[in-house]
């Protein structure tokens, strides 16, 4: 049953999860950047697009494949760190493609898609399929329920990475600090990487 303690739980659980540092929050910083806050839209929409999609998938069964399969997510999270060291070695130089109009923002449904390579977002969808669904709900009541309630709580969250990305814009003032800011973008997102596969 769907109740305001139910609801106090699971938005304290979404807000902690997605505030925290992870995958989606340092590429947003990234982006926000690299390229303002207004054209880091997209990816700021396709994130909670992905993830509400995920939750949903999941309350409906497919995470039950993780708990059959686990060496998936194995695979999943090496797959993650691909990405994320793709994304690392493409941040050195990146500054200087933005001003060429070569470099662009992730499109919504890329960020959409990165959530279903995405451990944390996986961990979270798991999390609340097992620990906060309303089981007494009709199933499609439950599922408008978690996501919906994701929805409203992830959108302003990770909005604050992209906005302190968007911040730091005005410290990038010459080739050096760009440098400089590139190379800690870049270990900072193979780290990430390394961090949920050691995980």
């Amino acid at each position: 049953m769907i109740s305001f303690s139910l609801l106090s739980a699971l938005s304290i659980f979404y807000f902690t999860m997605f505030v925290t540092p992870g995958p989606n929050n340092a590429m947003l910083t990234t982006s926000g950047m690299k390229f303002g806050f207004i054209k880091t839209l997209p990816h700021l929409i396709g994130i909670p697009l992905g993830h509400i999609l995920q939750i949903g998938l999941t309350c409906m069964g497919m995470g039950t494949i993780f708990l059959k399969f686990p060496e998936i997510q194995f695979y999943m999270k090496i797959l993650c760190f691909s990405y994320l060291l793709f994304l690392g070695w493409k941040m050195i130089g990146s500054f200087n493609l933005v001003e060429k109009d070569s470099g662009r923002p992730l499109k919504f449904y890329e960020a959409s898609l990165f959530q279903f390579i995405n451990p944390k977002a996986w961990s979270i969808a798991i999390t609340v399929a097992s620990g906060f669904f309303p089981t007494e709900e009709n199933l499609i009541v439950g599922i408008l329920f978690v996501t919906l309630t994701a929805a409203l709580i992830c959108f302003p969250t990770i909005c604050l990475w992209a906005i302190f990305g968007n911040g730091l814009r005005t410290f990038i003032t010459n080739n050096k600090t760009k440098k400089i800011i590139e190379y800690l973008l870049a270990i900072t997102l193979v780290l990430t990487g390394i961090f949920i596969l050691i995980k």
